[in-house]
């Protein structure tokens, strides 16, 4: 299980990278359920991407993938063509959404928004080794 203090150590390491790439960031972690349980918007990171990166958290655990795999398998004549409109539309299949795991049982999720794909998930990859 996630306690806020683990999300907000996450969230941390996921900053830190962002300000590394001098990429400002919005940074979700949710738990077991998909709840959010912290947010954080870097000053001058997208409005837009708030909900995208609360979505690709939510993805990520339920679907237990990473968004980036999501999206290989969702594109047309694979497996998971047309997921992005199931659920609502609250699928997200951008990169940037990571399960975190805590002795091989998923335990929530990272969604991070507000760069590139390649910069959302290099940050959520630096914010899920922190867990």
């Amino acid at each position: 299980m996630i306690q806020l203090a683990d999300a907000r150590r996450i969230i941390a390491a996921a900053e830190k990278k962002a300000e590394e790439l001098g990429q400002p960031m919005n940074v979700a972690i949710v738990d077991e359920g998909g709840n959010l349980i912290a947010f954080e918007r870097m000053t001058n990171a997208w409005l837009g991407s708030i909900d995208i990166s609360q979505k690709k958290a939510w993805t990520s655990r339920a679907f237990d993938i990473p968004t980036k795999d999501l999206a290989d398998h969702s594109q047309s004549g694979n497996q998971f063509f047309g997921i992005h409109a199931s659920n609502d539309g609250k699928v997200m299949i951008f990169a940037g959404g990571i399960p975190l795991k805590q002795e091989g049982k998923v335990v929530g999720a990272i969604g991070v928004s507000g760069g590139s794909g390649v910069q959302d998930h290099t940050v959520a990859e630096a914010g899920a080794a922190a867990l």
